[in-house]
């Protein structure tokens, strides 16, 4: 018999973070994160998306062992800003048995059924910023820090919940030696001179910081017509500014500005920390800062994480003056490997920007949906 306990207390939300080190203990691709910051990211006093969101924890045991997880996710501004009125779910871990698995769902599906909610989506995080997808293909491959890695028989059990596939997102790579200059070196040029635009490069964190509220307002424009966009309000920039700024190399943060020094393109990109992470084993110390510095500053794999460009400039070719800054910067720092996280299947945009460096795709990640009528 499978029962389920509600995470209330600092040690239940401690084991629910740690369980997925028991389930993949054995796995050479999972990557861990680092359970302080994940603990983190449920404090509501750390938090700002608790401002606007509710999340309610859940672990489910068997034989008095903890056997799974789940998080149900109410996202307010998703309900009323965009009528979308869905459950989210995500931290969605089990071993392999359906009773599990179905307990789980139950208890998401319950929740949203008592806010009146139309469906459930899962697994997803609290915003856009978060981990999105269960893996679907490309299981034996490295996980990146900012997905979700999950065993195989994950997929089985959303079906046999009778969950349909909702979103399809691919992830894939294509080594340093694909990016030829001649693609954009020239055109380049003439799209800075055209629209009067200028690339802004940084050696230093601080320099980055005045740009960082108008990046992630560039963002909310950037992605506002994709499915399901969620904007990021001022609370939470300064969230992420704290949380994520930092943590990346100066020299890995690019934009473009008009001759106004309005911006209207960005890109940022972070070395891999997935060796480090592994490493590491969720914690910083006494020897994970150390892991997680090296890869800071020696890794050969780039990992692409957003990339935006104002709807004014869009199919302008602007994308060039930003490949042409990270050619010079990867050139110089040694990449051997560029790595492109989770991107909607759909997003026709995207990918004609990545076409000319023939990249392959290595994974697939789905998110899985079910009606509540």
């Amino acid at each position: 018999m499978i029962k389920l306990k509600e995470v209330k207390t600092k040690k239940d939300l401690k084991a629910f973070v740690k369980f997925p080190f028991k389930l993949y203990k054995d796995s050479k691709y999972w990557t861990p994160p680092i359970i302080s910051q994940e603990i983190k990211s449920f404090n509501k006093k750390e938090n700002p998306v608790f401002n606007d969101a509710e999340a309610r924890l859940f672990l489910a045991y068997k034989n008095n062992e903890i056997v799974g997880r789940v998080a149900a996710i109410v996202n307010w501004l998703e309900i009323k800003g965009q009528n979308q009125k869905k459950m989210r779910f995500g931290w969605f871990d089990f071993i392999d048995d359906l009773e599990v698995s179905q307990t789980l769902l139950d208890k998401v599906e319950e929740i949203g059924r008592s806010y009146n909610l139309e469906y459930t989506e899962g697994p997803v995080g609290f915003s856009n910023l978060d981990k999105v997808g269960v893996l679907t293909e490309g299981f034996e491959s490295l996980s990146c820090m900012v997905t979700w890695y999950n065993h195989p028989y994950y997929i089985k059990h959303y079906e046999a919940a009778n969950y349909r596939v909702e979103k399809t997102y691919s992830e894939s790579v294509f080594p340093f030696e694909n990016v030829k200059p001649e693609f954009f070196l020239k055109a380049q040029t003439l799209i800075k001179k055209r629209y009067q635009l200028s690339a802004l490069n940084f050696t230093k964190t601080a320099d980055v910081m005045p740009y960082v509220d108008k990046m992630f307002d560039l963002f909310n424009q950037t992605y506002a017509s994709l499915s399901s966009f969620v904007a990021i309000n001022d609370i939470q920039k300064a969230y992420f500014k704290k949380k994520f700024i930092s943590f990346i190399n100066p020299e890995y943060i690019k934009f473009v500005v008009d001759s106004k020094k309005e911006l209207v393109a960005f890109a940022i990109v972070m070395p891999s920390f997935s060796e480090a992470l592994q490493k590491a084993k969720g914690r910083l110390f006494p020897f994970g800062f150390k892991y997680i510095l090296d890869a800071k500053k020696n890794s050969k794999t780039a990992d692409f994480y957003l990339i935006g460009v104002h709807p004014d400039y869009q199919n302008r070719g602007v994308h060039a003056i930003i490949f042409n800054e990270y050619y010079n910067t990867f050139k110089e720092k040694g990449i051997e490997t560029c790595y492109r996280t989770p991107e909607l299947e759909d997003n026709e945009a995207i990918k004609k920007i990545w076409k000319h460096f023939d990249p392959v795709v290595i994974k697939r990640r789905k998110t899985f949906r079910k009606e509540l009528s």
